[in-house]
């Protein structure tokens, strides 16, 4: 019954819960968890350790209870402070409370589990937490806050690169694992995706108990999987939905390439937007598949790269968009990765600056996230330096690449962690 054990406690974040089978409130709970994320776009966390006593008994993780950032702080301090230095973060690009309950195996069906390798580091961890229902601003301000606790940057790893670190634990060190969801598309079904995912699971885990090292590991997504579908369950917009028109598909651009003697820098948004005084100007069309786009000031070298993007008679004057990314050796990975130093927005003789290094990723890859902005509401990966700043800026479904490869739209190699 280990399936059921973990739906239940993902469902209560109870480790004892009951089976599935022995709670009649379980329809109205789903039908308010579903309410709850299209209000609030919850998604569940799972936290375990090799460490033992990191987490007292959670006592408001009760059905419906919503954990919050300052929350969610209070569960990972002793963990960060007091546990191993070495943490895992494994981010799925969308997960759900209801793809435990379809996919889970909780009908005695063990053997139907996508969640086998889950279930059994829970099961063996010393020390492990479940919260069912965690505000979205706190997963997107998740990496952020455990590279500031454990003064490491974080490393973006898959198996092969993870069996060439030489973790030490003394040492911090944050890696990210992506796991993408992929909602069913003729290619694969969700849980052929999530069965895929839990095996990386089991893979990473297996390779850190080869090598004996202690680590706290974390499972959650960047937003649930199941809001479309939910916002027309709850607003009973079944019938609605087959009158609502089509929507038309999104126009795909190519994407701006700055070049010398060869590709050095491709850049690619949907949708990209700016601010000044709060007056937004949608710049797109200006910006891609545009023969005459001025990119002077741009260059590329083995450890610097600039994109400039200048623009006549925006908000009544000459404005400058800098993106400024550096290319840096890790030992630690042994390979080379690019940062977003810093965004420059250059207008009327000043110039705003935006910290932006949570862009980041080895050469051989591109980056590519659903936002880049500068709005809390989408996860502002570009900081101000001064605050408040006039300008904002957004970039939906961003993607850039520097130096390496030149399939960076198709690739969608890398994918942010905020």
């Amino acid at each position: 019954m280990m399936a059921a054990g973990l739906v239940a406690r993902v469902l209560t974040g109870s480790r004892w819960a009951p089976a599935l089978w022995q709670m009649p409130w379980l329809p109205l709970l789903l039908v308010s968890a579903a309410a709850a994320v299209v209000a609030e776009q919850q998604v569940p966390l799972v936290l375990w350790s090799s460490d033992r006593d990191l987490w007292a008994p959670v006592v408001d993780t009760h059905e419906g209870h919503i954990t919050s950032d300052m929350q969610l702080s209070t569960y990972l301090d002793p963990a960060l402070e007091l546990g191993p230095r070495n943490v895992l973060l494994f981010l799925q690009d969308k997960l759900s409370i209801e793809d435990f309950t379809a996919y889970g195996g909780v009908f005695g069906n063990k053997q139907d589990s996508a969640f086998s390798n889950l279930e059994n580091a829970l099961d063996l961890a010393p020390s492990s937490l479940v919260l069912p229902a965690v505000d979205w601003y706190a997963v997107s301000t998740l990496t952020t806050y455990l590279q500031e606790k454990l003064g490491a940057s974080p490393l973006h790893v898959d198996l092969a690169t993870l069996r060439e670190l030489k973790l030490n634990a003394s040492l911090p060190a944050l890696l990210l694992i992506r796991l993408p969801y992929t909602a069913s598309s003729g290619l694969m079904a969700p849980k052929e995706v999530l069965t895929g995912n839990d095996e990386v699971i089991g893979q990473v885990l297996s390779t850190l108990k080869s090598e004996d090292v202690p680590y706290t590991a974390a499972l959650t997504a960047v937003r649930p999987s199941r809001v479309a579908r939910d916002v027309a369950m709850v607003a009973g917009g079944l019938g609605r939905q087959l009158l609502q028109e089509q929507v038309a598909p999104a126009v795909i651009h190519p994407p701006v390439s700055y070049n010398d003697t060869a590709p050095r820098i491709l850049f690619w948004a949907q949708n990209f937007s700016v601010a000044y005084r709060e007056q937004w100007e949608d710049l797109t069309s200006l910006t891609f598949g545009v023969q005459g786009l001025n990119l002077t000031g741009s260059s590329w070298n083995d450890s610097i790269a600039t994109l400039s993007l200048t623009y006549e008679q925006l908000f009544g004057t000459t404005v400058t968009f800098k993106f400024i990314l550096a290319n840096r050796f890790y030992p630690v990975s042994a390979r080379h990765w690019f940062t977003m130093d810093r965004l420059e927005i250059h207008s009327n003789g000043s110039v705003t600056y935006f910290n932006a290094s949570q862009i980041t990723g080895p050469s051989i890859y591109s980056f590519h996230c659903e936002y880049v902005s500068s709005l809390s509401k989408k996860g502002s990966l570009l900081i101000a330096r001064t605050q408040p700043s006039l300008w904002q800026m957004t970039l939906q479904d961003f993607q850039v690449w520097n130096k390496e490869g030149i399939h960076m739209v198709s690739s969608d190699s890398h994918l942010c962690v905020s």
